[in-house]
């Protein structure tokens, strides 16, 4: 089955093929800074992603020289009355539905992966820390300016889920001092996965996504849950967790298809 253009706009394209969602960020003019057109559109490819059984996996990238210079600041401050204190709480329900979008992709329980082919800053990043995957090229490079740039912190997981991934040793290297991290140093400290030459790029990220949609879903949505879960409880919680889903998992007839597909290579050999 060949890639199926579902959605369109200005500043992002949106495909299906074979099970994989993708939105690809085409705003090159901008840095592929984030406007509320792609956050709509990645809000869009979360509830799919959710709701329907064909879609396994969802994967965000971006086309251009950056896969994105951050939060389109022009456009979030268009909106936003500085002269009257008491806006904040509006303030913060905005921004609050960023982060519900990230919550989202963090919890659907499907694989999310995020292909950084270049600078990564603020928002990138933020958005890139809520997915279960990344995967870099050598010319990627992450940052996370606000503390320097903007005089605010980078409230929208750069705190939160940098710290989770990388440490508060490497986070504070990345929010306090502003530092900029090359795709090596983000493979060192785990902040990527993987990194693959320019050239093999895009196949690579393929064949991963393919490896992906053909793993049993159930297990893999089990799996996404139980390491969430064991990173925020005590052990002993953890492990129940681990007993409730496998006894799920052991009974369902995926696994007793999987067993006897097994045990057929075992008597051929």
């Amino acid at each position: 089955m060949g890639e199926r253009l579902s959605s369109q706009g200005a500043d992002f394209r949106r495909t299906e093929r074979e099970g994989v969602l993708t939105v690809a960020f085409t705003r090159d003019a901008k840095l592929n800074a984030v406007s509320q057109e792609m956050v709509d559109a990645l809000r869009s490819a979360a509830v799919d992603l959710g709701d329907r059984d064909d879609l396994r996996a969802l994967l965000i990238r971006a086309e251009g020289r950056f896969f994105s210079a951050g939060m389109d600041i022009g456009e979030t401050m268009a909106g936003r009355d500085d002269t009257d204190g008491r806006d904040t709480r509006r303030l913060r329900r905005s921004y609050r539905r960023l982060h519900l979008l990230f919550d989202e992709l963090e919890a659907i329980e499907k694989p999310v992966v995020v292909a950084v082919q270049g600078p990564c800053w603020g928002v990138g990043l933020e958005l890139s820390s809520s997915c279960d995957f990344r995967l870099a090229t050598p010319r990627a490079t992450f940052a996370l300016p606000e503390v320097p740039n903007l005089g605010v912190i980078p409230g929208s997981g750069g705190i939160s889920r940098v710290t989770r991934l990388i440490g508060p040793h490497w986070a504070k290297w990345l929010t306090m001092a502003g530092e900029v991290v090359d795709a090596d140093r983000a493979l060192a400290i785990g902040l990527v996965h993987a990194v693959h030459p320019e050239d093999s790029f895009d196949e690579e990220v393929d064949a991963f996504m393919r490896k992906l949609v053909d793993l049993p879903g159930d297990a893999v949505g089990l799996a996404k849950l139980a390491v969430d879960t064991a990173a925020s409880v005590d052990r002993g919680t953890a492990r129940d967790f681990d007993r409730v889903a496998n006894t799920v998992l052991l009974l369902s007839e995926d696994h007793k298809a999987r067993v006897r597909a097994f045990e057929e290579r075992q008597h051929r050999a």
